[in-house]
């Protein structure tokens, strides 16, 4: 007789966490390429390019050197805070005490799944939009808290659902998670949507963590707000942001949260007790990466422009219209209307089926997220535009 349940099903916190959708596409796309098919994956946001080369030549650099390969700081390395205090500087003319509010994290996921470990108990309640990226409402229920779903998108203010959702939760929920530009929506915001934020974060107590990851993919002359910018923002809330889009650092696993020195304090500490921080010569790396000339930065925008543009115009072509994002690497659609009764999941493994085009179903978001797929932009234009031949052929 077995002790353990299948993959530890039987275990507290994995019973929390509901099914991983995202998995079963997974499965059918790799039995794909088992049987030698070539499916053109825009399903995973897994940056494709290549982390630029002054970058990669400082982390060469800073491994040589043998004082680097010991345990480092969990709250980061001394210059690399300051980096963040000055990129934070230039860009959006907010000061920062690199002492106390700037926390280095292994990329932006384990410093909001530590965060909400720090600063909830079990029962909290938080509030999150839906559709969301998963780890904003799953590091809630990691955490023992509950998660109190607000539509992001439809009719009328988000406010007003935000001020409905609020009264009408017992206990008072503790915190608010969003993310602009939003990751699966790609929903962009201006600095007047954080302005009343803060208000009503001050208003009804709430902890405020925005997650900031797209902040330099962006087109067309929009530029994305920081929280930060708002007059009281650090005595509310954390931002969070990750190295991963902007430098092509995914897999490196480096990013940094800012704001609330209570709230930081809180994740530094947790931090203390789980890890040693990041391998030092990526943080050294990472120095580099905010201090230096940020051409790269736009070089890898356009690129995602372009490959926006290739997308959306050839599915316009092929009567799949959609509008263009002004932010992310992603392409957020609705299902076209002669499939929408397949649901997104279904509709998801025809494409990959019919099509050999991977997408991510909407549901796999949330509720809201019904009725929708997206597609990251991770392959090059010629690579698209054969996904759009593949689209093509199975809405035939």
């Amino acid at each position: 007789m077995a002790v353990f349940h299948p993959e530890g099903s039987g275990f507290h916190r994995m019973m929390r966490l509901p099914p991983y959708i995202f998995g079963i596409v997974n499965q059918l796309k790799m039995e794909a390429r088992r049987r030698g098919e070539d499916i053109i994956d825009l399903g995973m946001g897994n940056p494709d390019l290549p982390t630029p080369k002054h970058i990669v030549n400082k982390l060469i650099e800073a491994v040589k050197n043998p004082r680097n390969h010991r345990y480092s700081a969990s709250k980061g390395i001394y210059k690399l805070r300051l980096a963040i205090t000055d990129w934070y500087r230039n860009r959006y003319d907010v000061d920062l005490d690199p002492d106390s509010e700037a926390v280095v994290t292994i990329g932006a996921k384990e410093g909001i799944g530590h965060l909400v470990l720090a600063t909830l108990g079990p029962g909290d309640v938080v509030l999150v939009p839906d559709p969301t990226y998963p780890i904003h409402a799953y590091s809630v229920v990691i955490a023992g808290g509950d998660v109190r779903s607000v539509p992001l998108m439809g009719e009328g203010d988000f406010f007003e659902r935000l001020l409905t959702a609020t009264k009408q939760t017992w206990p008072h929920p503790k915190m608010l998670i969003v993310s602009f530009p939003h990751n699966p929506t790609t929903k962009t915001i201006d600095l007047d949507f954080f302005e009343r934020l803060v208000e009503f974060a001050k208003d009804h107590r709430l902890m405020v963590v925005h997650d900031l990851a797209y902040a330099d993919i962006v087109f067309d002359g929009y530029r994305a707000p920081s929280l930060l910018q708002v007059n009281g923002a650090k005595e509310i809330g954390v931002e969070m942001f990750s190295l991963s889009k902007s430098y092509n650092m995914a897999g490196w696993r480096v990013g940094f949260a800012a704001g609330n020195p209570e709230m930081l304090t809180a994740l530094a500490r947790l931090k203390s007790y789980f890890d040693y921080g990041v391998f030092q010569p990526i943080q050294i790396a990472a120095i580099i990466a905010l201090n230096e000339d940020q051409a790269c930065v736009r070089e890898i925008s356009d690129i995602y422009r372009r490959r926006r543009d290739t997308l959306i115009h050839g599915l316009k072509r092929v009567g799949w219209e959609i509008e263009k994002p002004k932010g992310t690497m992603f392409v957020w659609a609705e299902i076209p209307k002669d499939f929408q009764k397949m649901g997104s999941l279904d509709f998801t493994k025809f494409l990959l089926t019919q099509g050999k085009v991977a997408v991510s179903p909407g549901i796999g978001f949330g509720e809201y997220g019904e009725g929708f797929v997206r597609f990251a932009l991770v392959e090059n234009e010629p690579r698209i535009k054969q996904a759009v031949k593949g689209i093509q052929k199975a809405l035939k």
